[in-house]
């Protein structure tokens, strides 16, 4: 149907960084959450503690979600890759409302501790991954 640039036709045959990227950020989440779950269960007691592992565990999946769909986006085209960074953030953010308003519904959640601790983990792993790819390219290796 459409015809490849060159460009395209090499980034389909790389290794996927959009994925690497959500995996680092993963791993990262294993220092992150437990920070964010020990804050939440001092301020909010055990219910805090419990939505913020929900809320971790939230945007752990929002960052694997977006890694996996960036990747396939560029494996199609440039023009795919950008709409799905774009209008694919947007569809993600309202993914990750809805999901917190359908558990806030079936289970019993502190709602501020989920909320909370959504964005504050979506936040900190954001800082820490570019804080780590900055890193790289001065050759820190962070």
């Amino acid at each position: 149907m459409f015809d490849r640039s060159d460009a395209e036709n090499y980034v389909a045959e790389q290794r996927p960084v959009e994925l690497d990227l959500a995996k680092s950020t993963v791993r990262r989440s294993v220092v992150v959450g437990p920070i964010v779950v020990a804050l939440a269960a001092l301020f909010r007691g055990w219910d805090g503690a419990w939505s913020a592992a929900l809320g971790v565990a939230i945007v752990v999946g929002y960052y694997l979600v977006s890694g996996a769909f960036l990747a396939i986006a560029a494996r199609i085209s440039f023009s795919a890759y950008y709409a799905g960074a774009l209008f694919g953030f947007i569809v993600r953010l309202g993914l990750i409302a809805a999901t917190m308003y359908l558990l806030a519904s079936i289970l019993p959640v502190d709602r501020l501790a989920l909320g909370v601790s959504v964005v504050v983990a979506y936040l900190a792993l954001l800082v820490l991954e570019v804080k780590a790819l900055a890193g790289e390219r001065r050759g820190d290796h962070v």
